[in-house]
C-alpha cells in the first residue's frame, strides 16, 4: 500500500466508533448486494446452521448479520492503526478474567481461542496489554498487507507466529514458559493440519493444532469474545470457563473445539462471520 493509502487509514481510525461503525454497515450492504456468491454463501452457512427458530427470525438474523459483518470488517483498521491506548479504552467491561488468572496460576500455559465473532482483532490486543501473548496468524494472501497486519496485531507484549512449523515451536515455547497464546479455532486449517467435524451439522475441517499443544504442555484452554456493543459504544470482552480437557482422537478433539465456538455463536449470533467459508474442501482431504 502508498503513503497516502496508510495515513488516509490512520485517519479513518480516528473517526468515532459510531461512525466508523455506520460506514460499516453500508459497507456490508453493499458487499452483499454487489456479490451474488458472497451472498449465497452466508446465507447458506446462516439458515443451515438452525439457530433461528423460523423464517422470519432467519430474515431478521440475516439483515443484522449483514449489517454487523460490515462493521467487523471497518473497526479493524481502528484497532490496527488507533493509538494502543485508545485502543485499549474501547473494552468498555470484562467478564470472566478470574477464569484466565487461575489458569495462568496453574503454570502450564493457557490457550485463549476466540472465533470469528464480535471484534476477534481486539480480544488479542487486550490479552497482550496484561501480559506475554503469542498470536497465532495467517499471512494474507496481498503480501503488501502483511506489515500492516503485523505492525497493527504485535504491539504491547503481542507476539506473531505464522502458520508454520516455525510458528508453532514458537507456540510450544511460549506454553512451556507458562505464557498465554492465541488462535482463531474456527479458522480452515492446511491440508493434513486438521480433522473433519460436525460444526452446526455439517462436516468442517477443524484445526488439531490445539489438542496437539494440550496434550504436550496440559494448557488450559479458554474461549472468549469481544461482543461489539451498539452505536459505537466499544466492546466487552467475555472469557469463559475452560472447557474439559480435549480427546486425543482427533476427531473428538475436533468436535470439541467446534462446540465451544457452537456456543458462543448461539450466545451472538448476529456477530458471527457467516460469509466465512467455514466449509471449504480441503485437498486431499476428506
Amino acid at each position: 500500500m502508498t503513503t497516502l493509502s496508510i495515513s488516509l487509514l490512520r485517519l479513518f481510525a480516528r473517526l468515532p466508533l459510531g461512525l466508523v461503525h455506520a460506514v460499516g454497515v453500508v459497507a456490508g450492504w453493499g458487499v452483499y448486494l454487489a456479490s451474488p456468491r458472497y451472498a449465497r454463501r452466508l446465507r447458506e452457512n446462516l439458515y443451515l446452521s438452525k439457530v433461528a427458530s423460523d423464517s422470519a427470525a432467519n430474515r431478521r438474523l440475516l439483515f443484522k448479520a449483514i449489517a454487523e459483518a460490515g462493521k467487523s470488517v471497518l473497526e479493524i483498521f481502528v484497532v490496527w492503526f488507533r493509538p494502543y491506548p485508545a485502543v485499549l479504552k474501547l473494552v468498555r467491561g470484562v467478564e470472566g478474567w478470574e477464569h484466565v488468572q487461575t489458569a495462568r496460576a496453574a503454570g502450564k500455559g493457557v490457550m485463549l481461542l476466540t472465533p470469528h465473532a464480535g471484534c476477534f482483532e481486539i480480544g488479542g490486543m487486550y490479552c497482550g496489554a496484561q501480559f506475554p501473548f503469542t498470536e497465532l496468524y495467517r499471512p494474507p494472501k496481498l503480501a503488501q498487507l502483511e506489515p500492516l497486519m503485523r505492525a497493527g496485531r504485535a504491539r504491547g507484549q503481542v507476539s506473531l507466529a505464522t502458520t508454520d512449523y516455525a510458528g508453532v515451536k514458537k507456540l510450544l515455547a511460549a506454553l512451556k514458559q507458562g505464557q498465554a497464546i492465541g488462535a482463531l479455532p474456527d479458522q480452515v486449517p492446511s491440508q493434513g493440519e486438521g480433522a473433519w467435524a460436525d460444526f452446526f451439522g455439517r462436516l468442517a475441517y477443524t484445526m488439531t493444532l490445539i489438542a496437539r499443544l494440550q496434550q504436550k504442555t496440559g494448557a488450559a484452554v479458554i474461549f472468549f469474545y469481544a461482543e461489539r456493543l451498539s452505536w459505537g459504544r466499544g466492546f466487552v470482552i467475555r472469557f469463559l470457563p475452560p472447557i474439559p480437557p480435549l480427546s486425543d482422537n482427533p476427531e473428538q478433539a475436533a468436535r470439541q473445539i467446534n462446540m465451544a465456538v457452537e456456543a458462543i455463536v448461539r450466545a451472538c449470533p448476529a456477530q458471527y462471520l457467516w460469509s466465512y467459508n467455514r466449509y471449504k474442501s480441503v485437498r486431499g482431504e476428506g
